[in-house]
């Protein structure tokens, strides 16, 4: 393969000052800073997140990702006295069993009972987690008490990212306002900047707004281990668009309106259905995805797109940098560095056009 600046890893690295990275949620959820980045011409504004519907026009249509973070952290102790701490990551067989990540992994063994606490003040009684495998990368399987899995809520903490230190007062502060749907174990966390009153200002200025569900899987935490960046390959994730949201998909895009997609996880589902959407279907769709969007990919579905800033050399960048390019992605990070934007998963975030 060729040494093309725009498959190297390296290429899409950036300087961000920790004290950029957001440690918590601001308040309201749309007094998030926008900044606007305009393809056509090349451009970047600055705006604030609730002035939303003033950037889109009647007739558009806003995609968003309901699926709902689960309580999917659990923390225990093994017989020896030593602390595990397991994280959930995708059911195997019912709601008992699971591959998840430990720590630490190397020295969890086969067979072995895990004995999982519930969170604090929870009237419950321990319960434990045996470890059925292990496998590479700090994964286990593990098969759960049904007491845990019938109440995960009583024993499970919200998984926030590595990057957050303090500890989150409120948990819904992880969730969408239309969270409906458990399953993911990382929020869609472009969606946390829409309020109610938001959503609402959206429908009045004749912005159809649609769901689709896509449970945020493994695949989040795995970084790009290699210098080309198309020899990645991605976890699958298991999505449903309702026959109602495709049905308004078709009916945008044959209008010759936008499809706004809110976030990478909606936007990798709608060009994973694109196939559906050019040859006019009406029903439901589910499946998996292992899409992966990074430069060079020609879009079909989406024509604009809400995110957050991302981490550098993630398959998150890339997908960006696909759609906006790379030269004018960039450019915007390093204007959103001088310009004291806040970062990450509770940071503000940008509108592409």
């Amino acid at each position: 393969m060729s040494r093309t600046p725009e498959f190297l890893l390296d290429e899409y690295d950036y300087e961000l000052p920790e004290e950029l990275i957001a440690q918590e949620p601001i308040e309201p959820r749309d007094a998030a800073r926008l900044m606007v980045v305009r393809r056509a011409t090349r451009t970047i504004e600055h705006r604030i997140f609730r002035e939303l519907p003033d950037l889109l026009d009647p007739g558009d249509l806003l995609v968003v990702n309901d699926s709902r973070v689960l309580p999917a952290r659990l923390f225990g102790q093994r017989t020896t006295g030593g602390k595990v701490e397991i994280l959930l990551v995708q059911p195997l067989e019912g709601t008992t069993t699971w591959l998840a990540l430990a720590r630490p992994a190397r020295k969890l063994r086969p067979g072995e009972d895990v004995t999982i606490v519930p969170r604090e003040g929870v009237d419950e009684r321990p319960a434990t987690a045996r470890i059925v495998e292990r496998r590479a990368g700090g994964q286990v399987v593990v098969a759960l008490d049904p007491l845990i899995a019938e109440r995960l809520e009583r024993y499970g903490h919200v998984p926030l990212p590595p990057y957050i230190r303090r500890p989150l007062r409120d948990p819904e502060r992880y969730q969408t306002v239309y969270a409906a749907h458990p399953g993911s174990v990382a929020a869609p966390t472009a969606g946390l900047h829409f309020t109610e009153r938001l959503l609402a200002e959206l429908r009045e200025r004749g912005i159809e707004i649609a769901p689709l569900t896509l449970h945020v899987g493994i695949g989040t935490f795995k970084p790009i281990e290699v210098e080309d960046v198309r020899l990645h390959t991605m976890h699958a994730e298991w999505y449903r668009v309702p026959a109602r949201t495709v049905e308004a998909i078709v009916r945008t895009k044959r209008a010759g309106h936008r499809v706004v997609a809110v976030g990478t996880t909606a936007a990798r589902t709608l060009e994973s259905i694109a196939e559906a959407v050019e040859r006019g279907a009406t029903g439901e769709l589910t499946g998996w995805t292992d899409l992966y969007i990074y430069p060079g990919y020609r879009w079909r579905v989406v024509d604009a797109l809400i995110t957050n800033f991302h981490l550098p050399r993630s398959t998150l960048i890339l997908l960006v940098a696909s759609f906006a390019g790379r030269d004018l992605i960039l450019e915007a990070y390093r204007e959103a560095v001088r310009e004291r934007y806040r970062f990450y998963s509770f940071g503000d975030a940008m509108l592409i056009l």
